[in-house]
């Protein structure tokens, strides 16, 4: 275990082995311009981390960058900034804070500025807020646009046609880009390598994730899911790096499961798991461990969360397959989170709650991120009628700190772990009658 000074918390060493891979990577891009290494600007959901890293492009994302800047307090100006611009209050405010970071010197959460793109990289899988952004980003840099259109799930499978599509595009628009701006032919047998590495990752992280399904849970699946998932939905999946890091990961959490404990907080180690719950929606960033501590205070373990899965549903079954390199990268692009379509969440998050064993579901409703937030109620009520545990809701935004009421989402949580609570006592009370 290595120790935070600042806060006195224990922290896991592949925590501490996270937090050199990212400082390095961006300190990679601040080289870039001068070492002539090209980059791309891309996003999380369905992004092509191993095709980028086949070509040695150095990938660059957006959302990152917004809540990086959130958490380093920084967003609030970013965000300022862009409406003195003319963008919208309703706007979705990663956008907003990434073009206020890009005015204020484009400086990335290691003091370094970071380079201008090479590419912009748009896939598009599910967030209709991309296409403008990368629109916007578009009009700002002096470099060529690539829109890798991927099907939306609106039946819920992934079809022959479906997969065509999106291999014919990855063959004809994307790979002939990555070759111009590289100035490197593609190797599908180094690609091939990288995927391999990526389902040897994925495996380790699936493991992680569902040993959440031990009492006590060993990890908390949402807000220390958020660390777990970085290295292989950013810029290190199908690298050397990510194997060991989820090695080393998987070895922590076998330890911890091993030992009976529960998850590791904002204060430390969770002594008593008094309530197991679900959440859908993404966490706030500024004020990311206030809200944490909410739940720990309570004694409330995250066991499962739909934003942990925005990057790829990997529990699903789902891995990169180096016998069919193209065909892989599509059916990750079209399995995100954000490309299921509604009775699909549904499902997922009803499995959750029951496999799980979680006393409850929670939703996390954000004001500017439409992605998630459509169809939230729906999604609340539908999820009670099938498991029967009781639903909450709170609201927040992703990096817009004037959107954070930490007073009334307390009040909120609060009033939901007591309605558990009541739940519990008449279930209890039903059992003694029977």
């Amino acid at each position: 275990m290595a120790n935070d000074a600042r806060t006195n918390v224990s922290k896991d060493l592949s925590q501490e082995r996270q937090k050199r891979m990212i400082a390095e990577h961006f300190s990679k891009l601040a080289r870039a311009p001068d070492e002539g290494r090209a980059c791309a600007y891309t996003f999380v959901p369905g992004n092509l981390t191993e095709l980028l890293n086949s070509f040695d492009v150095l990938p660059v994302l957006p959302e990152i960058n917004a809540l990086q800047s959130g958490m380093r307090g920084k967003s609030r100006d970013y965000i300022g900034l862009a409406e003195k611009l003319g963008h919208s209050e309703d706007v979705c405010t990663y956008v907003k804070c990434d073009l206020g970071m890009l005015k204020s010197g484009n400086i990335g959460p290691t003091g370094e500025r970071l380079p201008d793109p090479n590419l912009l990289l748009l896939s598009y899988t599910g967030c209709f807020t991309f296409l403008k952004w990368f629109e916007i980003l578009g009009q700002e840099y002096d470099c060529p646009v690539v829109m890798l259109h991927v099907p939306y799930q609106g039946d819920g499978k992934i079809t022959n046609s479906m997969r065509k599509y999106v291999v014919d595009q990855l063959r004809n628009k994307v790979i002939p880009q990555l070759e111009e701006i590289s100035g490197q032919p593609y190797d599908e047998d180094r690609l091939k390598e990288m995927l391999a590495r990526s389902a040897q990752a994925e495996d380790d992280l699936v493991y992680v994730l569902e040993s959440a399904k031990n009492k006590p849970s060993p990890i908390d699946a949402y807000f220390g899911g958020v660390y777990y998932i970085g290295p292989i939905f950013t810029a290190f999946r199908g690298t050397q790096d990510a194997v060991e890091y989820y090695r080393e990961l998987r070895a922590e959490v076998e330890e911890r499961v091993k030992l009976g404990k529960g998850p590791i907080t904002p204060e430390g180690e969770m002594e008593e798991e008094k309530y197991r719950v679900v959440v859908e929606g993404p966490p706030n960033w500024t004020s990311f461990r206030q809200f944490w501590k909410m739940f720990s205070d309570e004694g409330a373990v995250v066991v499962a969360s739909s934003y942990t899965k925005v990057g790829g549903v990997y529990d699903d079954g789902f891995r990169h397959d180096p016998s069919r390199p193209l065909e892989s990268l599509a059916d990750y692009c079209m399995g995100c989170y954000t490309n299921l379509n509604l009775p699909s969440r549904v499902d997922m998050l009803v499995r959750y709650v029951e496999d799980y064993q979680a006393d409850g579901f929670l939703i996390n409703s954000v004001k500017s991120c439409n992605s998630f937030s459509a169809g939230q109620l729906m999604i609340l009520r539908e999820v009670e009628n099938r498991t029967g545990r009781p639903g909450g809701f709170v609201e927040s935004d992703l990096v817009d700190p004037r959107y954070f009421s930490a007073s009334n989402i307390k009040n909120r949580l609060e009033s939901y772990f007591q309605m558990i609570d009541q739940k519990r006592e008449r279930g209890r009370k039903s059992g003694q009658g029977d």
